[in-house]
């Protein structure tokens, strides 16, 4: 009798584990399907036309109300019109280029020099001490103030707009990576030494991977950075030696007094930065985020 309740106790323990095991297999496993091309069309397409459509219409309220003048206020039909103007001329495409050509570079270059940086600051206390506040009064520092002395020191050319990109963007990717940084346990640390990880193969195999989301965060703060300073430096730094850009386009419009100009040169500008993140950094962000389990496609 005593080793049949023996046996059924030991039977139940077992169905109890597997259970458990099967539960555990459940929580780690994540159920992926396609979504549907409608439910992305009304998720994530529909809502941001509808946002455009409210916008252009208030704005043409607002143009028939005359509450200003129209040289003021355009209508969108004329910002429209400027903007066709530019295509069938052939100059649309090449001033997007030379602006975003000019960004993407910098950003890059900037990438290269503030992720060093920011690894070194993150790990080394004495560079921290000397160079972490410097690094968070320049990001704080407003990128437009650059433009003067750097047009002093390089002149106006393509140089003196790298020079005021790099000083944006570096300070916010190497503040990022601090951050990140800072937030990987000291476990994860403890654990990759134990295994060998020391030095750059500790910073590439257990650092960087579990500060990726902190990174992120100041990349992409590091391109807004990037594309706020360039424009500033198209603008106050007119020349035609350095091209069309955006900042140009912007700066001609207020030296011609040509409002739907003004509008369209702003509209691109938003319009460039806010497809740089859905392209680039949105992607990577959900990438990061799907990976550590934290974003589930349903």
């Amino acid at each position: 009798m005593a080793s049949t309740d023996t046996t059924t106790e030991a039977v139940a323990k077992t169905d109890d584990l597997a259970g458990l095991e099967a539960g555990l297999d459940a929580l780690d496993s994540v159920q992926v399907r396609r979504t549907p091309v409608r439910e992305v069309l009304g998720r994530k397409v529909l809502p941001p036309l509808v946002a455009v459509a409210l916008v252009l219409v208030v704005w043409q309220v607002l143009v028939w109300a005359k509450i200003t003048d129209e040289y003021k206020l355009p209508p969108p039909a004329a910002v429209w019109d400027s903007l066709t103007t530019m295509w069938l001329e052939g100059t649309l495409l090449g001033v997007l280029w030379t602006s975003v050509s000019r960004a993407l570079l910098g950003f890059v270059m900037a990438l290269a020099i503030g992720t060093p940086l920011g690894l070194l600051v993150a790990r080394v206390r004495f560079v921290r001490a000397a160079i972490g506040p410097i690094l968070s009064g320049l990001q704080s520092l407003p990128s437009v103030a650059w433009v003067a002395p750097a047009v002093l020191w390089l002149g106006l050319n393509d140089s003196m707009m790298y020079a005021v990109i790099l000083l944006g963007a570096v300070p916010s990717i190497a503040n990022g990576l601090v951050s990140g940084v800072d937030q990987v346990p000291p476990l994860f640390l403890r654990a990759g030494r134990t295994l060998g990880a020391n030095g750059l193969r500790g910073a590439w195999h257990i650092v960087m991977p579990a500060a990726l989301p902190g990174y992120l965060a100041g990349l992409k703060q590091g391109w807004a950075f990037s594309w706020r300073s360039l424009m500033a430096a198209e603008i106050i730094a007119s020349s035609p030696e350095l091209g069309l850009g955006l900042g140009q386009l912007l700066e001609n419009g207020r030296n011609n007094i040509d409002m739907p100009g003004i509008f369209l040169a702003i509209l691109l500008i938003l319009i460039v930065g806010i497809a740089i993140d859905l392209l680039i950094f949105s992607p990577l962000e959900r990438a990061v985020l799907r990976r550590r389990g934290l974003l589930v496609k349903s």
